[in-house]
């Protein structure tokens, strides 16, 4: 049972009570009625091969209120896309596939790089951006969650417990990051435990308080990749392409809402997905990019939230950090050892010598750069650069299942302008009415 104590300026909300699903169901089932909700998991092909994808399928299939389920495909071939249609085909309610790679959908992109928005690079962030632009053309949801597809003991009770802190008018928070523990025989959450926290920490040391760190440190588990946003604020928010997804959304929530419309609930006692490598030898893979492209994003919207990073505060953070990472370490094997965990206090070390090289190499790219590459812009500024998008968005996605639908069943899915066909112009869009019109909401379809 966790605790109900407040720290910081974000709400956090335990969960207190097991076996509590069948409430948290039936209020978010009459709360939608009003309010609908969608789910969005942003995934790659591999996920398919892994059984956690198919128990977030059997869960879900006992989900009775969401309006539609999204799954924004990246890195996929259209061989991958097909399979993907095929697999979900289970799924009772309403699967929409975003296939991210689709000539359909790169022809869009190419339209608006060619505009000057700059639509990223593939990866998880572009997935969410694109699931969030279908979303918004559409109209018909009012809220959104985003759940990773690699949680290994995924329950439908998680998504209730994400959904109702924004969807119940009293509560009215208009974005909601999951928390939880990440434990098996031994204590995971690396990034988090031995390079965030204990950065915040340094930079508390260095510079006091600050408002920007103070509401960073208040999330118990600020990489989570499960959250939940309101559709106007998903209107405005950027998106960085890279590891910085998470830290970034944080920034952007507090950047068009003050803290107290922002909150973090506790959906698990445990949560459990996909470990990824630390990978000590190759810094552009695995846990040590992660770390550097977080500590990267975490120095830029510093600076973007009023914070001076003079040359001699960025060599300081360096000791800093280390000393403060290895107080984690210790921590976390006293953490360990009260739970009969597993606890490798060795390998804990060489773990925060690889990430204080993350963080040099952050520091010198900042250095180098501080604004960096443009984020993904938010739909709002897509639509005043090109009007037509929300609906061509909404068409490529139908033009692509209805190509997949048509095709013979084979192992190798034939589409127009891939593989040598000629490509496939897109159905005019004049008469659509504007994806951030009040246009009247129409009553949802079977996709």
């Amino acid at each position: 049972m966790s605790d109900f104590h407040q720290h910081g300026p974000v709400t956090a909300l335990p969960r207190l009570r097991e076996n509590a699903g069948a409430h948290l169901e039936r209020e978010v089932v009459r709360l939608t009625r009003k309010s609908p909700a969608s789910l969005v998991i942003p995934m790659v092909p591999s996920e398919m091969d892994r059984p956690a994808l198919a128990t977030i399928l059997d869960e879900l299939s006992g989900v009775p209120y969401l309006h539609s389920l999204v799954l924004s495909l990246n890195r996929a071939t259209a061989a991958d896309y097909a399979r993907t249609l095929r697999y979900f085909e289970r799924y009772p309610g309403r699967a929409v596939v975003v296939w991210n790679e689709s000539p359909a959908v790169e022809r869009l992109m190419a339209e608006l790089a060619a505009a000057g928005l700059y639509t990223g690079v593939p990866g998880k962030g572009r997935a969410c951006w694109l699931a969030i632009g279908y979303l918004l053309a559409e109209e018909k949801v009012d809220y959104m969650a985003f759940v990773d597809a690699d949680v290994v003991n995924f329950q439908k009770e998680m998504l209730a417990r994400l959904l109702l802190p924004a969807l119940d008018p009293v509560t009215d928070f208009d974005f909601v990051k999951a928390y939880y523990a990440r434990f098996s025989d031994r204590l995971h959450g690396r990034v988090t435990r031995l390079f965030l926290s204990p950065l915040l920490a340094a930079f508390t040391r260095l510079i006091g308080s600050d408002p920007y760190i103070r509401y960073l440190s208040s999330f118990r588990y600020p990489l989570s990749g499960e959250f939940a946003v309101r559709r106007d604020l998903a209107t405005r928010m950027r998106l960085p392409s890279d590891w910085g997804l998470e830290i970034v959304s944080l920034f952007e929530a507090l950047r068009h809402r003050a803290p107290v419309r922002i909150c973090q609930v506790e959906i698990a006692d445990r949560y459990e997905h996909k470990h990824q490598d630390l990978s000590p030898d190759d810094p552009s893979r695995g846990l040590n990019r992660m770390a550097r492209d977080v500590g990267t994003h975490l120095l830029r919207t510093l600076a973007a939230s009023g914070v001076v990073l003079s040359e001699g505060l960025r060599l300081s953070l360096l000791a800093a950090y280390q000393r403060e990472a290895e107080d984690a370490v210790g921590d976390s094997y006293a953490v360990a050892s009260v739970n009969g965990l597993i606890c490798d206090r060795h390998q804990e070390e060489l773990n925060v010598q690889i990430f204080t090289e993350a963080l040099r190499r952050a520091i010198e790219e900042f250095h180098r750069d501080p604004a960096g590459p443009p984020l993904v812009p938010p739909w709002a500024r897509v639509w005043a650069g090109t009007r037509d998008a929300g609906p061509r968005l909404i068409a490529a996605v139908a033009g692509d299942r209805a190509l997949a639908e048509e095709a013979p069943t084979s192992d190798e899915l034939a589409l127009p302008g891939q593989g040598g066909g000629p490509a496939t112009a897109l159905p005019p869009t004049s008469g659509a009415p504007h994806p951030g019109s009040r246009a009247q909401r129409r009553s949802p379809r079977p996709a």
